[in-house]
């Protein structure tokens, strides 16, 4: 058993007969009152995000879990299928669970969560960043940069990134995974 003193993100809970990973989380100490937990979590089994508010020492039923490196191999209309990168075994994870399939190219590492009681994945969490390369997007207008202005762009898996207009087909990109943003343009 934790207390409310321990969430942090990326915490898998028990949470209403479920299991919920901490996605945000925020301690606030009013001026006046006790101290509260405000989180948001997302449901591992059916991907759903929920508020909620923990009172400071409430006890929460933590879930043990291990992460296993697996590469990312290819999706099926629903289904993504991942293969450990240590004994080649593999598995099938509902797209609900992942948190930016769309940013994943094939043959990505990444770290699956997996319940150690009874083995089963609880989810997915990508590298910070990804580097993908812009298939399409509208050349930029000389003269429209008066502010940070920015076209949207295609990239590689097929997702859509706003990026600044000096960016052209065929450049390879940064994007945060965290928020799904444009972060810096790589040289090569």
């Amino acid at each position: 058993m934790a207390t409310s003193s321990d969430i942090r993100k990326g915490l898998c809970i028990r949470y209403n007969n479920d299991i919920y990973k901490i996605i945000e989380f925020l301690h606030v100490k009013p001026g006046k009152g006790p101290a509260f937990v405000r989180t948001k979590m997302k449901s591992v089994t059916t991907g759903k995000t929920i508020d909620n508010t923990f009172s400071a020492g409430h006890k929460i039923d933590d879930v043990r879990v291990e992460t296993h490196k697996f590469q990312y191999l290819y999706s099926e209309g629903q289904m993504y299928h991942f293969m450990n990168t240590e004994d080649y075994s593999q598995i099938q994870l509902m797209k609900d669970i992942l948190d930016t399939p769309e940013l994943m190219k094939e043959g990505e590492i990444v770290t699956v969560l997996i319940n150690t009681e009874d083995n089963a994945p609880l989810s997915v969490e990508m590298p910070a960043h990804v580097i993908l390369e812009v298939t399409s997007t509208e050349p930029g207008v000389k003269g429209n940069t008066a502010t940070n202005a920015t076209k949207p762009a295609i990239v590689e898996t097929g997702a859509e990134i706003n990026v600044p207009l000096f960016i052209n087909e065929g450049d390879k990109i940064r994007i945060d995974t965290d928020k799904g943003q444009y972060q810096e343009r790589i040289k090569e």
